[in-house]
C-alpha cells in the first residue's frame, strides 16, 4: 500500500450530552418541500460561554480571543453505488475504519492509496450519523459569539445536495441544524443573554451573487467592513423565531436556485448556494454587551468533466464558471498551507464569501462527498486530495463582541418615573459636579481683597470665556475671522491666564 496522508485527528467529546439517546417525543409530522416527514428532536446544548468585560467609556468592537486555534475539520462521505457493479460501475473506493479509506492506484491497480480524515462515513451511513458526528458539535460555538461554517464539496452526482438538504424521510444538515439552533437559543435565553436569529439565502451563478429570498437579476456586491467582516450589501435578511418560519422562507427560496439536467445528473446544481444564519445576542445586565455570530451552510456546485456531462451552450458556460471558482478555492487552500503572503480570496466571488471559513475566524467543517464507481475515479481522487489539503488549514476564531457607549447614557435618579423618559435627570452627585464645574472664577475668589487691576482682569477673562463658549455653541463663528486675528485672541487669552495665576499667587493670603 501507498500511504499518502498520515496523522490521526479524533473528534473531541461533545459537551452537555451531544450524541445522547434521542427522546421519544416530537413524532408529529413537519412539512418539507411540500411533503410530510417525521420530525427529529433537537439535542440541546445548555452550556453558554460567558465572557465578562470591564465597563468601557465608549462604544467599541472587541475581539475576545479563544485560547486554542481551530483546524478545519474534514469528513468524507461515500454515497451508495449505482448500476450493475461491473465494468465502469465497479467500486474503486472502500472504507477501512471510521477515519480511513483507500482508493485504487490508477498507475497500478494492485496497489491502493490510503487517506485518513477526521471521520469517514460509508455507504450505509445515515443522515443523522453525519449530522451528529461532525456538524452538531460546532453549533455550540455560535452561542459563544463565534462563527461557524459547514461546506459540502465534491463532484457532480456525488450527493452534496442530498447531504445538505436531504429528503422528506431523511432531512439533511440544513434543516437539522436550524431546528437544533432554534431550540438551543430558546433554552439559553433564560440565562444571561437574549438571542435572536435571522437568515439570508443567496446563490453564486456565473460569478454573480443573486438573492434567493427576493429573486432579481441584480448582482450584489461583496464588501469587507473595518472589522474585517465579509458583508453583502442589499441582501435580504429575515428574522425567524420558529422552524415553521424557516420553512416558509427557505422552501420557496430553494425553488429559485438554478438547476438543470446533464448526462450525469438529472437535477444538477448550476450554482453555489449559501445559507447565512445570524445569531445575535444581547446581555441582560451591565455592561449590556452585544455579540453576533454567523453560520454559513454552503452547498457547492460539483466540478464537471464536460466530456462526460455532454454540456453545450449555456450549460458549458455554467460548467466553466463552476470549475473556475473551484480551482480558485483549491488555490486558496494551497496558499494557506504554504504560508504565502497573498491569499487569492478576491479572485472569485465564492472564495471572497468564504474568507471567514478558510484561514479566517470560523469553526469550519468540510464534508467531501465522493462516488464509489470507477467512472468517477479521477473526480473522486481530486476530491480526496482537496480534502487532504484542507485539513491542514488553521483558523483563528474569536468572540465577536461590541460594548455600548456607557458614558453617553447618564444614570437616572431613583425617584425618576418612566412616564417621561426625556424628563429623567441625572443623580445628585452629577448635578453637584456640574454645578462646581460651571461656577465662575469671580464667585470663588473674594474680589474685594484684590487689587483693582487684578479684579478687572479676572472679570475680563470671564467675559472672554463666556463669549468663546457662546461662539462654540452657535457653530464657532470665531472661525470666520481671519487667521492672524484668531491667533492673536488665543495668545492674548493665554497671556491673561498666566498673569492671573502669578497675581493670585502673590496677593492672596
Amino acid at each position: 500500500q501507498i500511504q499518502t496522508e498520515a496523522g490521526e485527528f479524533l473528534n473531541p467529546p461533545c459537551p452537555n450530552g451531544f450524541g445522547a439517546k434521542r427522546a421519544e417525543e416530537g413524532l408529529h409530522g413537519e412539512i418539507y418541500r411540500g411533503l410530510r416527514f417525521p420530525a427529529f428532536p433537537a439535542a440541546v446544548c445548555s452550556g453558554v460561554f460567558m465572557a465578562t468585560s470591564k465597563r468601557q467609556s465608549q462604544a467599541e468592537f472587541r475581539r475576545v480571543s479563544v485560547k486554542a486555534q481551530s483546524r478545519v475539520r474534514v469528513c468524507v462521505r461515500l454515497r451508495p453505488g449505482v448500476g450493475t457493479g461491473q465494468g465502469q460501475d465497479a467500486p474503486c473506493v472502500r472504507g477501512v475504519d471510521s477515519h480511513s479509506l483507500e482508493i485504487l492506484n490508477w498507475r497500478n491497480e494492485m496497489e491502493t492509496m490510503k487517506y485518513r480524515f477526521d471521520a469517514f462515513y460509508g455507504e450505509k451511513s445515515a443522515q443523522n450519523d453525519i449530522y451528529m458526528g461532525s456538524v452538531q458539535p460546532v453549533l455550540r460555538h455560535l452561542l459563544e459569539g463565534q462563527n461557524a461554517s459547514i461546506l459540502a464539496y465534491g463532484p457532480t452526482g456525488a450527493g452534496k445536495t442530498h447531504t445538505m438538504l436531504g429528503s422528506p424521510d431523511q432531512p439533511g444538515v440544513i434543516p437539522r441544524a436550524l431546528r437544533d439552533l432554534l431550540q438551543m437559543t430558546r433554552n439559553a435565553s433564560r440565562n444571561e443573554w437574549k438571542y435572536s436569529i435571522s437568515m439570508s439565502y443567496l446563490e453564486i451563478y456565473q460569478e454573480k451573487v443573486l438573492d434567493l429570498l427576493e429573486p432579481s437579476l441584480h448582482d450584489l456586491p461583496i464588501r469587507e467592513d473595518r472589522n474585517h467582516h465579509i458583508l453583502v450589501p442589499g441582501l435580504t435578511q429575515k428574522e425567524i423565531t420558529s422552524f415553521s418560519d424557516f420553512e416558509n422562507l427557505f422552501l420557496p427560496a430553494s425553488a429559485n436556485r438554478t438547476v438543470a439536467s446533464t448526462q450525469l445528473n438529472q437535477r444538477s446544481s448550476r450554482s453555489h448556494a449559501v445559507l447565512l444564519v445570524w445569531v445575535s445576542q444581547t446581555q441582560n445586565w451591565p455592561p449590556y454587551a452585544r455579540r453576533a455570530a454567523k453560520l454559513c451552510l454552503i452547498d457547492l456546485a460539483g466540478s464537471e468533466d464536460n466530456r462526460r456531462t455532454g454540456n453545450k451552450g449555456l450549460r458549458l458556460k455554467e460548467s466553466g464558471a463552476i470549475n473556475t471558482s473551484l480551482f480558485v478555492l483549491s488555490k486558496v487552500v494551497d496558499a494557506l498551507n504554504q504560508g504565502l503572503p497573498r491569499v487569492p480570496y478576491r479572485d472569485s466571488k465564492l472564495t471572497r464569501l468564504l474568507q471567514d471559513s478558510l484561514g479566517g475566524t470560523a469553526h469550519s467543517v468540510i464534508i467531501a462527498n465522493i462516488a464509489p464507481e470507477k467512472r468517477y475515479y479521477f473526480d473522486t481522487l481530486t476530491s480526496l486530495n482537496f480534502a487532504a489539503k484542507s485539513k491542514q488549514v488553521v483558523n483563528k476564531p474569536f468572540i465577536h463582541e461590541t460594548l455600548p457607549d456607557m458614558a453617553a447614557a447618564k444614570r437616572p435618579c431613583a425617584d425618576s418615573t418612566d412616564a417621561d423618559p426625556e424628563a429623567k435627570r441625572p443623580c445628585l452627585e452629577e448635578d453637584h459636579r456640574t454645578e462646581m464645574e460651571e461656577k465662575p472664577l469671580s464667585s470663588l475668589i473674594p474680589l474685594a481683597n484684590l487689587e483693582p487691576a487684578v479684579a478687572q482682569r479676572i472679570l475680563r477673562l470671564e467675559a472672554l470665556e463666556k463669549e468663546h463658549a457662546r461662539a462654540g455653541s452657535q457653530g464657532l463663528p470665531l472661525l470666520n475671522t481671519p487667521r492672524k486675528e484668531r491667533q492673536g485672541l488665543v495668545k492674548q487669552l493665554e497671556e491673561t491666564q498666566q498673569k492671573l495665576k502669578v497675581r493670585l499667587f502673590l496677593f492672596l493670603p
